[in-house]
């Protein structure tokens, strides 16, 4: 069963992201919202966990929306993300079996 993780707390100011990451499995997909898309930027803390995710199989995206609304560049978001818009919050939803919210 594939699983579509959300973590919408920055990794800066909550644990929610490395609590999200020490459980998916190759086959999950784990999308920043809200406060979390600071987690998807270049040469962070958050990199080096999330480089590891993404090297056993796992799968990033981040909501466009939420980078504009903090005034973070897509242009630095790490390689490997998705860029998606609400419609690919959805689309993503209905791709996968389950949802997990992380807050």
């Amino acid at each position: 069963m594939s699983t579509l993780h959300t973590v919408n707390k920055s990794p800066f100011d909550r644990n929610s992201l490395d609590t999200c990451l020490s459980v998916t499995k190759a086959d999950a997909t784990v999308l920043m919202i809200e406060d979390g898309v600071a987690g998807a930027m270049q040469n962070t803390t958050a990199s080096a966990g999330i480089s590891d995710a993404m090297a056993k199989g796992v799968k990033f995206a981040v909501l466009g929306e939420d980078l504009r609304a903090r005034g973070l560049p897509a242009d630095r978001v790490m390689d490997g993300f998705s860029v998606v818009d609400y419609a690919g919050f959805v689309q993503l939803s209905a791709d996968h079996d389950n949802v997990q919210s992380w807050l």
